[in-house]
């Protein structure tokens, strides 16, 4: 028989103070990251943020009243061309990502517009418009609550509306109205840093975000137009004019809220951060 062999066996080291002592602690230490965690979820308001929500409240309520009281409400038509033309976007883009091309995109002076298309979806095309527009609002929105986001929506914005200029080239109206706008975001970029450009994006995208509801409100309730994207979109697909103008509103709605409350989580920026952070974001001051 071979003769066994015994390996020697090292006798475990004992464990210094300090690593049985995290040893006790690491459960109360995993109980204070999770704590941790879920304050961190919470949704806390600033100071800064509450102007924010303060500014949102009053441009709705601005807006309502100047929407429907005659002859003051013509100082909101240079938005709601604006607005109108995110409309006319939506369907355009829908149109060409389901296949189809863009002829044109006309806007009326009497708060219209028509998209002339040839093929696309129309199950998708036809309620792009309104949801097309309260997607950007929402978008603006949320980036209305911080100046270096506000800058970069406003880029973004700028590509829409060269290729809205492109799609519109023939018509008056849409390439007056898109340079104006165009303008306007510019200008405000060299306002203390663009601090006044967040307040222009917040109050486009309150604008756009609430067109949708007030339009099909307009359309299919007080005035009763029979030719709104919904009433198209009822014929051909069924259903109540007024519940898909209804469904599309409340969609909008949801945008919004979404927006505000991703918002309120994501710039927690004081407004004086926001000012150091805008000035070293391509910087300009008028």
């Amino acid at each position: 028989m071979a003769p066994s062999l015994a390996l020697p066996v090292a006798a475990p080291r004992s464990s210094s103070p300090w690593v049985a002592a995290i040893k006790r602690s690491a459960p109360h230490a995993v109980r204070l990251t999770a704590s941790a965690a879920l304050v961190r979820r919470d949704l806390t308001v600033n100071d800064t943020q509450k102007v924010t929500l303060g500014v949102i409240a009053a441009y709705v309520v601005a807006i309502a009243l100047l929407w429907n009281i005659p002859k003051i409400r013509v100082v909101l038509w240079p938005f709601k061309m604006l607005v109108i033309a995110f409309h006319e976007f939506g369907h355009a883009l829908a149109c060409v990502l389901t296949g189809g091309r863009v002829k044109s995109i006309e806007l009326d002076p009497h708060e219209g517009g028509v998209t002339h298309m040839l093929g696309g979806k129309s199950a998708i095309t036809l309620p792009s418009g309104y949801l097309g527009s309260s997607l950007i609002g929402a978008l603006l929105m949320f980036c209305g609550f911080n100046i270096v986001a506000s800058k970069v929506a406003s880029i973004v914005v700028g590509v829409t509306f060269i290729l809205t200029l492109w799609w519109g080239r023939r018509d008056w109206l849409t390439i007056l109205t898109i340079l104006l706008a165009m303008g306007l975001l510019i200008g405000c970029w060299f306002i203390a840093h663009a601090e006044a450009l967040r307040y222009v994006v917040l109050f486009i995208g309150v604008m756009s975000s609430l067109y949708s509801v007030w339009d099909i409100c307009d359309d299919l309730i007080l005035r009763k137009v029979n030719s709104s994207d919904a009433s198209v979109f009822a014929k051909r697909y069924g259903g109540s004019s007024h519940c898909w103008g209804i469904l599309w509103s409340i969609v909008a709605v949801i945008f919004m809220v979404a927006a505000i409350v991703a918002a309120i989580a994501a710039f927690p920026q004081t407004a004086e951060q926001q000012r150091t952070d805008s000035s070293n974001f391509i910087s300009t001051k008028f």
